[in-house]
């Protein structure tokens, strides 16, 4: 009757490819259609199990490279940014073969290395950082008692705001979609 469950109080660690693919309309910026292109990392999540249906999360990853489109002209900018997510979990089958979970949390967006390309070179640009909201649905296979697969989406509210030698022209709707595929290690 004392035994612990398993997946109770552990941390875990997982590791893959991440997918940032922000929406296909990113608004308008100056007045035109801006494009934000996808982009695949490393991900990295570490997480505590607190009971067998509940855990926290916290995504990273190596940094991701964007380049903005604006209708007509091409390709003018590009930033690298930095999405740090942090979730709550709710693992539906944790003693199972396959645990489907949700997860919901909030997200802070740092956007640097803003470089202006192509029409806009020589220009200033600058990206702001941003704070929004996720939401996380996924598939944990367990391999074993300490190994995992997992699969999840996520979609993740960021919004910037774009200013062109320091007046605003508009904002960013990145809005991505983000995907991995892990393995990971419980302790």
């Amino acid at each position: 009757m004392l035994a612990q469950p398993a997946f109770a109080q552990e941390w875990f660690i997982r590791a893959g490819a991440t997918l940032v693919d922000p929406a296909s309309d990113n608004g308008n910026l100056a007045g035109l259609p801006a494009n934000i292109n996808s982009n695949t990392q490393l991900g990295i999540t570490f997480g505590y199990q607190l009971t067998p249906n509940v855990a926290f999360e916290l995504l990273a990853a190596t940094p991701f490279s964007h380049e903005v489109s604006l209708q007509g002209l091409g390709t003018v900018v590009e930033f690298k940014q930095l999405p740090p997510t942090l979730n709550v979990q709710y693992i539906f089958m944790p003693e199972g073969k396959v645990s489907p979970y949700i997860g919901a949390g909030i997200n802070y967006t740092m956007v640097y290395d803003v470089q202006a390309v192509g029409a806009l070179a020589g220009e200033n640009v600058s990206i702001g950082d941003s704070w929004g909201m996720d939401g996380q649905l996924g598939l944990r296979f367990n391999l074993s008692n300490n190994w995992d697969i997992t699969v999840d989406a996520r979609y993740i509210g960021i919004d910037v705001g774009v200013k062109l030698n320091g007046v605003d022209i508009g904002t960013a709707d990145v809005n991505p979609m983000v995907y991995s595929l892990m393995v990971g290690k419980r302790f």
